[in-house]
Parts: structure tokens; C-alpha cells; sequence
């Protein structure tokens, strides 16, 4: 890539991936007229499939490769198509596109101790085409973990006096293990985008934004009966403790 923008906001797959799919696809065009000459065919006669070039209605082909190294030639064919076979793409999201989804947590408090569980937790997402679904699955753990990890215990913490920040070390900043994650069931529904030739949706962030809020809402529903009606993240063990504290006053 001679240029490009970074890795974020899930534009990984969406800006680079298309941009890949319109070099690609610049680069089959170019090569047609050449497989069509090693063929002795003509070039509206010529298809690719599954990376080979083919002449309609016969059992001629040859590989993508074989027709590559033939612009390469020392001589002869390529006075007519030139040496080399090279192609370049970009895409920019315009207009944009936004996956979805539904996240269900169930979580368990201990109202002794004010500790919170995540015992399960469901979810759905659409990001259109699925490109490689064990890529895809480990975004959405990984963004799991980061959300429940803000919902329940991460926190930078700063000394109102000085603005030293307390929680520079992980012996203070509490951070989401293992140990820690629920049972996750995670799902995928293919619903191609219309705003790109591949048909993809974004994952980066499906995780990390769907499931703070859910775990909330699971943790303020279990509370609810008790009296507690907000509660602010991180939802430590001392904040649900002392906010049940709250609600037992008379």
C-alpha cells in the first residue's frame, strides 16, 4: 500500500478490502487480452473462475499464474500487451455503513459482598458478508471482554491534588482475565451492505459498544427489586455494595 489512513474505526476490511477487490479486478481485465492470445481465443470469450481463466464453452484454461508469468516474456508477446502486470484500487466509504446487532447478558450479584458474575451472555451481529468467521468470532470476544472490562472494573483513577494518575500499573487497574469472561454464544447473520462491492459491514467495535450498556441494564435489573435504580460504571464491588447500603435506609 503507497498510502493509506491506519487501522481503525473498522475500516480494516471495508476501505482495504475494497480497494484490493477494484485492484484485483483492474488487474483480471488487464490479463484477459493476454490469456485470450495463449488461447487463441477472443478476449469476450475469456472468464476467471476461482482463479483460473477460461474460454467459454471449451475445456481450455490456464491459472492466473501461468497467464502472469507471460507478461514477463523476454520477448515477442509482450511487444503487444506491454511487460509487467500491475493494478491499483482505492475506495472510501461514501455513503457509510453501520453493522448491528443485540447483545442479552445475564449476570449475578452477591449482595453481601456487592460482587458482580457474568454467568452468560448471547449475542448477534450483523456485518454483512463474513469474511473469515474465526477472525470475525475473536473481534467480538476480544471487544466482549474490553466492554464488560469498563462495565464492571476498569478504571483510570487520578489524584484530585496533584493529577497523579493512581492506577498506573496493573497491581491497580483491574483488568478483565480469563477467569473473569462468561460463557459466550456468539452468532453471525450475513445481510450484504449495499454501499460496497464485497458486501461488508464493520466488526471492530461490535463488541466493545454493544456490551456495556447490556451488562448495566442486566446488572440494574437484578438490582431493581432491591431499590437501586442507577449506578455508575465501573460497577465495582464497592459501588453496588454501598448503592444497596443506599437503598436499605429507611
Amino acid at each position: 500500500m503507497p498510502f493509506g489512513r491506519g487501522t481503525y474505526a473498522a475500516r480494516s476490511s471495508m476501505i482495504g478490502g475494497n480497494a484490493l477487490k477494484k485492484a484485483a479486478d483492474a488487474m483480471i481485465a488487464k490479463a484477459k487480452p493476454m490469456a485470450a492470445a495463449l488461447m487463441e481465443a477472443a478476449a469476450a470469450d475469456i472468464e476467471f473462475v476461482e482463479g483460473e481463466f477460461r474460454v467459454a464453452g471449451t475445456d481450455k484454461k490456464m491459472t492466473f499464474t501461468s497467464v502472469a508469468q507471460a507478461f514477463y516474456y523476454p520477448m515477442g508477446i509482450t511487444d503487444q500487451f506491454g511487460v509487467g502486470l500491475e493494478a491499483s484500487g482505492t475506495f472510501a466509504t461514501n455513503p457509510p455503513n453501520h453493522p448491528n446487532g443485540c447483545h442479552i447478558c445475564e449476570v449475578e450479584v452477591d449482595t453481601e459482598t456487592g460482587q458482580v458474575s457474568v454467568d452468560r451472555y448471547s449475542v448477534v451481529d450483523d456485518v454483512g458478508i463474513v469474511i473469515n468467521p474465526l477472525i470475525c468470532e475473536g473481534q467480538v470476544h476480544g471487544g466482549l471482554a474490553q466492554g464488560i472490562g469498563q462495565a464492571l472494573m476498569e478504571h483510570a483513577i487520578y489524584d484530585r491534588t496533584s493529577g497523579q494518575l493512581l492506577t498506573g500499573s496493573f497491581q491497580d487497574y483491574c483488568m478483565p482475565r480469563a477467569d473473569f469472561m462468561a460463557q459466550i454464544t456468539s452468532e453471525f447473520v450475513e445481510i450484504p451492505a449495499k454501499t460496497n462491492p464485497l458486501g461488508i459491514k464493520g466488526i471492530g467495535e461490535a463488541g466493545t459498544i454493544g456490551s456495556p450498556p447490556t451488562v448495566i441494564n442486566a446488572l440494574l435489573d437484578a438490582l431493581h427489586p432491591l431499590g437501586v435504580s442507577h449506578i455508575d460504571m465501573p460497577a465495582t464491588a464497592s459501588r453496588v455494595w454501598n448503592a444497596l447500603q443506599a437503598a436499605a435506609k429507611p
